[in-house]
């Protein structure tokens, strides 16, 4: 028995529902290509349990005429006839032949079977091209037609829960935490004051910048400077700024946060941008702001550059991470434990790696 008819629309609406912001690999999971896999699987009932599988074929040769055709037979003739040369469906094509790979490599290995929505028939050797994959049932059902409102909602997260991994889970957890409400956004201060930003991406990220990041990275943190680029509102502490030697006052291209750790002996300066669209730390912007340093006559060694974003699947950093300057950081609001490091000049990679897995020191 095939499953419920259902259109690509509504399996479109449903996508971002089921994998949220910080779902692994999310753009390959909710995308149009994703849509037209997921519709493909169902209408040919290529579903966990039916043993009937789908291959990038079944997608890319689909049209709207055949998509339309709701009835049983067809679909059934679709399945079991399409893949004989001498088949001919109606109407134009929705892919041409040379998207197998986007929905066999993106869509399918990379998406989502990477959060448990598709499974893989073990059983076929990976250079045969006969289908191999079918969508888990559980998931099926949550495109059920007739599934809407609070059920759905329900169904939705008991799926999330039992399928998205921990980290995963927290990710979106994370993601969702920083929605803001009409009164803004509320940001506290390590020496305890607080600060109410104008709601918004940039807010959330700042607010976790100064309240997780700050804490966990900065051994005595302190805040200098939070401006909002959006109504040119700054939030600057002048007596730190004077108390380490930072003239700020006399500064206009100042970025969106400076941060302070005076745990070192040498107070540590560290100049964030934070990213929800575009004003990363480039070549250019590091050395506009090393020049703030300089005048102030501290070393190079006390300043450190970090570049902030929501997540690594946000589209702000996908679009700037090709002009991250080499010696700075990125981070997470998402992954608040990782930092990412760009590192500047050749350092032998078993240093590196002893790093990364020991916590160990850096040699020279």
């Amino acid at each position: 028995m095939l499953p419920p008819h259902v259109s690509r629309s509504l399996i479109s609406e449903r996508l971002p529902l089921i994998f949220p912001e910080g779902t692994p690999n999310r753009s390959y999971c909710i995308r149009e290509l994703a849509a037209s896999t997921v519709f493909a699987m169902l209408y040919i009932g290529a579903v966990e349990g039916a043993d009937v599988w789908l291959g990038p074929v079944h997608v890319y040769r689909m049209t709207d005429t055949q998509a339309e055709d709701c009835c049983e037979n067809a679909r059934l003739t679709y399945r079991t006839n399409l893949r004989k040369k001498a088949f001919q469906v109606p109407g134009v094509r929705w892919y041409a032949d040379n998207t197998r790979e986007p929905i066999r490599d993106e869509t399918l290995r990379e998406g989502l079977l990477v959060v448990g929505a598709v499974l893989e028939r073990p059983d076929i050797p990976t250079t045969s091209g006969l289908p191999r994959y079918a969508l888990k049932a559980d998931l099926a059902a949550l495109f059920d037609p007739d599934l809407a409102g609070e059920d759905l909602s329900a169904a939705i997260l008991a799926w999330q829960e039992k399928h998205l991994s921990r980290s995963a889970r927290a990710r979106v957890s994370l993601m969702r935490a920083g929605t803001a409400g009409r009164d803004g956004v509320l940001v506290s201060f390590p020496n305890g004051d607080t600060r109410r930003l104008v709601p918004g991406p940039s807010s959330d990220i700042s607010k976790a910048v100064v309240e997780v990041f700050a804490v966990k990275f900065l051994e005595q943190p302190g805040v200098i400077w939070l401006s909002e680029s959006g109504n040119k509102v700054a939030h600057p502490d002048l007596q730190l700024a004077s108390n380490i030697g930072l003239d700020i006052e006399a500064q206009k291209n100042l970025p969106d946060l400076i941060l302070v750790d005076l745990g070192p002996i040498e107070p540590l300066i560290v100049f964030v941008e934070v990213v929800a669209t575009d004003g990363a730390i480039t070549p250019r912007r590091q050395e506009a702001l090393y020049a703030i340093t300089d005048r102030g006559g501290f070393s190079r060694s006390q300043v450190a550059f970090v570049t902030a974003y929501a997540d690594r699947e946000a589209a702000g950093f996908k679009k700037t991470i090709t002009g991250l300057a080499w010696g700075t950081f990125a981070w997470f609001m998402s992954e608040p434990d990782n930092l990412v490091l760009l590192q500047n000049g050749v350092r032998r990679l078993a240093s590196l790696n002893v790093f990364i897995e020991a916590k160990a020191p850096l040699d020279p």
